[in-house]
This record gives structure tokens, C-alpha cells and sequence, in this order.
């Protein structure tokens, strides 16, 4: 799966990180609440601290890869026990490092193996063929077919996974939305500031109309709008799996279509992309070639809510009189430490009021592609938070990643709640579209 020329990190990077991480490591247990599986399943196994010890008797010998590799999978790298842990521990970088080992020793079967090829080489590494996807799936949807096949319960005779599947797709956008934007889109005004836009891989094709709403709030507060058509996916979910070589080469290749703009900060609208983009510095630290230039790019990416708190907003907005529940997403949250800048974004909006939503820092079980590798689990975890959401009764609730916006988006249509999942960044379009029209 790792693109052509791809080198891998020698086999001490395991050692070496897991060694930092058990020295740094005071076995407190605070991480142990804080871990979604260790509290669904209360072994000690599936938990950090116990996943820690499982990689070092790895990087020891004492154990194969394979032998943990069940682990390792049920993780869902949400990276909450981070923020709890006082000794900053940075497990999400040692998670990684050790799916790099587990990966090589995985034995898949012929079927899982040209599944994670066509994700993994076939689509995110070839953006045009997932546009295609999702245009042929838009037909399905606009043509009437979705409602027949729901209606018949087809896909559920073939397997529960397939039905699944198809209630985890939401109402897809037309592909003019997403054509329609521009390598450059300058401000109908004076223009302050110049910043480019991560497009990504499936806020590209599945929330294209998020993407189009990014670049119109921009606009709106005088910003100059770069999308470099060089850009790829980000390699967030490649490094997730443990495929850290393409992540690198993807890393290279942004780092070097950014480079080529005078860009005041790279903004982007995917919790976990932005966190990878901030952390390419490490991920490619050990590269004398892109070291000190992943370092100075990572320092320029900021998420959506993070850049706009900056800013003095355009306050031509209408009134958006809803409640809204706001989920935090855990790579903005624990990846990148944001939480009270979406909440202020959605509060200056007017109208909104925004409702507490109980566990809001919990995890919703999408994490990357979970809920497709480990669908129990992260159901149970997505019961958990629909309960709360369903005690609100919000009308809409907003999240700021793509995989918990199809999550939750799935967890409406299961409980049958009358709620919108959109991003924060999609109300505010809303309120300045609106504003301008009256």
C-alpha cells in the first residue's frame, strides 16, 4: 500500500518511543477513566498504560507483534488519555509506531487485503476515483434509488455490515459544489490576510458543501482563499494504521504545494487532518531533507474555529434561532487542545443558544475508519452519547470532523431524531447567507 519509493523508520523508533513513553509513564491510572475501551471492557489490556507495557515486551522480543495486535485495533486512538495524563505521555505517536510493526505481521485475508487496497492506494491516494465514487453514489441518492433500496431492505438480506454501511452515507452534495471551487478565491472587499485551505479527501468529495462554506466565511472576513490543486489527502489515516512511510511521502508532497504560496496560515476543517498537518513537523523529523520545512509549516496550520477566534468577525449575520449541542471532537480536542474556540464561534452567532451536552469530550466511536474495523465497539460507544444527545432533543448538533459527522449523522437516523448534524463552520455560512439576503 505505501507509495512507489516509500522508506520505513528503522525498527528502534518502537524501542525508542516506547522506551520515552514507560520512563515518562508514573503508572497513576488517571488515563484509566478517560479510556473509552478500558471503561467498556475494564481490562487492563485495553487500556494505555497496559498497551504501553504490551509494545515494550514487543520492542523487547518478548512478545510478537502479532500478539498484541488485537490491542492495538481495538484502540481508537482517540488520544483522550493525553490530556488526562500529567506526565504528557504522547501516546498517539507511540500507537502509531506500534501498528507500523503490527501492520507488517497482520495476516489478511484475500478479501480484507483488497479492501484496504482500494482505500488506502485506490481512492485516498487518487483523489479523482473518490470524486467518482461519491458522483456515482449521488446518482444513487438523487435518482431515487437510496429511498427503493431502503425501502426493500436489500442490502440488509445480503449482510447487517452492507445495511450499515448505506445508513452511515448521508445526503451527498451535487458535484458542482465541489467543482466550483477555485485555486484562488479572493474577498468581495479589501483583503487582509491571505491563507490557504485544506480541501482533504472526504470533506473534498462527501462534505463538499462544508468546504464551499469554509471558503465563503473567509471571504467574508477578508480573506484571500489559496487551494493548491497539488494538495492530497493529508495521511492522517494512513498514519493511523500504521502505514507511516505513505504518510511521509503524502506529508512531502503538501508541505511542497503549500510552499509555493505566500500563505499567512494553512486553515483547516477537519479536526483530524489538522492535527496531523500540526504534527508533520514530527512525523518527519528525522528527515534532513523536510525536518526544519515541516516544522515551519506545521507552526502555520490552524483549525477553523482556532483561526477565526483570532479574528474581529463580520457581524452581518441573521438570526439562527436554534439550540445546538456541540460534540468535540477528539483529535481537535485532545489532538490539538481546542475546545472553547468552536463553542465561542457558534455563540456569536445570533440566535443560537448553545446546550450542554453531557460527555461531549467522550469519544463517538467513528475514529477514522472504526466503526467499519470494530463496529461492536463503536456502536456502543455511539448508544452512549446518542443518550445524551437524545435527553436535549437539540436541534442541531455540531462537530468538526467528517468521521463523527457521518457517526452521529448515523446515530440520528438509528434513534430517529429530528436534529441536523453539521459542522460549526456550516451555521455560520447559514447566519451569513441569510444575513445577506434580508
Amino acid at each position: 500500500m505505501a507509495l512507489a519509493g516509500a522508506t520505513r523508520l528503522p525498527q528502534t523508533d518502537l524501542e525508542r518511543l516506547v522506551e520515552t513513553a514507560d520512563a515518562a509513564c508514573i503508572k497513576c491510572g488517571f488515563c484509566l477513566p478517560k479510556c473509552p475501551t478500558y471503561r467498556e471492557t475494564g481490562r487492563e489490556s485495553a487500556s494505555p498504560r497496559g498497551r504501553i507495557h504490551l509494545m515494550k515486551l514487543v520492542a523487547k522480543g518478548r512478545l510478537r507483534p502479532a500478539d498484541i495486535d488485537a490491542q492495538l485495533d481495538l484502540c481508537l486512538g482517540c488520544r483522550a488519555c493525553e490530556t488526562a495524563c500529567p506526565a504528557g505521555v504522547r501516546f498517539g505517536r507511540l500507537l502509531e509506531a506500534g501498528r507500523e510493526q503490527t501492520q507488517r505481521a497482520k495476516q489478511l485475508t484475500r478479501w480484507q487485503w483488497r479492501q484496504q487496497r482500494l482505500l488506502y492506494s485506490g481512492l485516498l491516494l487518487h483523489l479523482k476515483r473518490l470524486d467518482l465514487l461519491v458522483d456515482i453514489l449521488w446518482l444513487y441518492q438523487a435518482s431515487g434509488l437510496r429511498r427503493l433500496v431502503q425501502k426493500s431492505r436489500l442490502l440488509r438480506l445480503f449482510s447487517e455490515a452492507w445495511s450499515d454501511a448505506e445508513l452511515l452515507l448521508p445526503e451527498l452534495p451535487s458535484p458542482r459544489i465541489r467543482q466550483r471551487l477555485r485555486e484562488q478565491t479572493p474577498p468581495p472587499g479589501h483583503e487582509r490576510r491571505r491563507v490557504g485551505v485544506l480541501a482533504g479527501c472526504v470533506m473534498r468529495s462527501v462534505f463538499a458543501r462544508t468546504n464551499a462554506a469554509t471558503v465563503h466565511v473567509l471571504t467574508r472576513n477578508d480573506c484571500r482563499v489559496v487551494i493548491p490543486r497539488e494538495v492530497g489527502c493529508c495521511g492522517a489515516l494512513h498514519a493511523h494504521q500504521g502505514d507511516l512511510a505513505t504518510a511521509r511521502l503524502l506529508a512531502q508532497r503538501n508541505i511542497r504545494a503549500y510552499e509555493a504560496y505566500d500563505l499567512e496560515a494553512v486553515v483547516v476543517n477537519s479536526a483530524g487532518c489538522g492535527a496531523m498537518l500540526k504534527e508533520y513537523g514530527q512525523l518527519l523529523e528525522h528527515d534532513d531533507a523536510y525536518a526544519q520545512r515541516a516544522a515551519a509549516f506545521s507552526r502555520k496550520v490552524r483549525d477553523i474555529s482556532e483561526f477565526l477566534a483570532d479574528l474581529t468577525l463580520n457581524r452581518q449575520m441573521a438570526q439562527l434561532p436554534l439550540r445546538v449541542a456541540y460534540d468535540d471532537p477528539c483529535h481537535l480536542l485532545h489532538g490539538q487542545g481546542i475546545s472553547h474556540e468552536p463553542r465561542r464561534l457558534l455563540q456569536q452567532i445570533p440566535g443560537v443558544e448553545l446546550v450542554r451536552l453531557k460527555e461531549a469530550d467522550w469519544c463517538c466511536g467513528s475514529a477514522g475508519t472504526y466503526n467499519l474495523t470494530q463496529p461492536e465497539m463503536s456502536r456502543r460507544l455511539l448508544d452512549r452519547k446518542m443518550q445524551h444527545i437524545a435527553a436535549l432533543d437539540p436541534d442541531v448538533i455540531a462537530t468538526g470532523n467528517p468521521g463523527c459527522l457521518l457517526q452521529l449523522g448515523w446515530g440520528v437516523k438509528r434513534m430517529g431524531l429530528r436534529a441536523e448534524v453539521l459542522h460549526p463552520i456550516d451555521l455560520l455560512d447559514r447566519a451569513y447567507r441569510l444575513g445577506a439576503a434580508s
